[in-house]
């Protein structure tokens, strides 16, 4: 498909079509006060998730379950999106798109751990369970990673694909630490400066709002990580910043490098964000506070996407605004899933859903 503005016509009406399923926050507020699971699921039957539902057989209507089909809508959104972008920004998508394959990937790094430390048998069936659904969109042959049962022979399947530099590097400080740290942060580095990168290589307006969105992203993660690394981890000031991002949209490498060399963490964060009420007072516990920290960027990343549907309907912008909106909203209905399934009380998962924020 051609950029401009004829490019964009046709992708523009679809994924406004499709953004008109996603659910209000008035919505998510009714399937709140579901009483039970079985009262959640059955209301959730009534929105646009209920295709995805319907083919459950009734074994099969269970949290677990209801989750992966959750999960099934955002990766039918990803795909038609992709399917749909003009030629130039695709690379850029998919590479959005491969955020869930990073997390595949980690979970079945992290079981081949967990079999070995515990001497259980590995279990295809049941990290399959746990993964997201790609189906054939991913380079990832996870199965035959399980049942390989050790790390090094795990990683060694991934020669050839796009994650076989980041691991190359890191398998060297594994082989000495036994520890799937070091892994994982390399993972996440490549992944986001391949995510930066296809962003700044657009031109136009499709950079312009490009950068925008994925910059947006960018700004949460890496501010997660420097906060978390310094705060829980107490790790000094040069790992800080060759565990993090020397770029962002609106969190410069300065804000990064500031907290890294120990600068106050709250002021900071009020300056950047200073929509964010009660900083100081969230850190003071970083146990319950982080955490509730990450739901406020979430909240503001969400704002941003949804901004990004006013105005000029002719860039990526609007595309990559709804998938990222559409995975915030499949985190609200993961919490719902998980808080009536267990009996929580409103007052323990009310505070971490992100949609709802938006009536306020």
């Amino acid at each position: 498909m051609a950029g401009g503005v004829s490019g964009y016509a046709a992708i523009s009406a679809r994924v406004r079509a499709m953004s008109a399923g996603l659910l209000s926050p008035q919505d998510i507020l009714r399937l709140s006060d579901a009483t039970d699971f079985s009262s959640l699921f059955n209301s959730l039957k009534g929105t646009s998730y209920g295709p995805y539902l319907d083919g459950l057989k009734d074994k099969d209507i269970n949290p677990r379950k209801t989750i992966s089909q959750i999960k099934s809508r955002v990766a039918k959104s990803y795909y038609s999106v992709v399917q749909m972008s003009p030629i130039e920004t695709r690379p850029l998508v998919k590479q959005l798109y491969r955020y869930f394959e990073l997390g595949n990937l980690k979970a079945v790094l992290r079981s081949i751990v967990a079999v070995q430390r515990s001497s259980e048998t590995s279990s295809w069936d049941r990290v399959r369970e746990v993964l997201f659904p790609l189906g054939a969109d991913t380079v990832i042959p996870a199965q035959a990673m399980v049942e390989s049962g050790n790390i090094a022979s795990a990683v060694d399947l991934l020669n050839g694909t796009t994650y076989e530099e980041a691991l190359a590097f890191a398998m060297k400080r594994y082989s000495t630490e036994q520890n799937l740290f070091p892994i994982e942060v390399a993972l996440d580095l490549s992944y986001w400066r391949r995510l930066w990168a296809e962003a700044k290589k657009l031109t136009g307006a499709d950079r312009e709002h490009g950068v925008k969105i994925m910059g947006s992203l960018v700004d949460m993660n890496n501010l997660m990580w420097a906060v978390r690394y310094k705060v829980y981890h107490k790790l000094s000031e040069e790992e800080v910043i060759n565990y993090t991002l020397p770029f962002g949209y609106h969190v410069l490498d300065s804000d990064i490098r500031a907290i890294a060399a120990g600068a106050d963490i709250a002021s900071t964060i009020s300056r950047l964000y200073p929509g964010i009420p009660d900083v100081n007072a969230m850190l003071e516990d970083p146990k319950t506070g982080l955490p509730k920290l990450e739901v406020m960027l979430k909240r503001a990343l969400l704002k941003r996407c949804l901004a990004a549907f006013v105005g000029s309907p002719f860039h990526i912008g609007i595309p990559l605004a709804f998938l990222v909106t559409s995975d915030l909203e499949a985190q609200d209905l993961i919490v719902l899933v998980e808080a009536k399934s267990t009996n929580m009380a409103e007052d323990e998962y009310r505070p971490f859903l992100l949609k709802p924020s938006l009536l306020n």
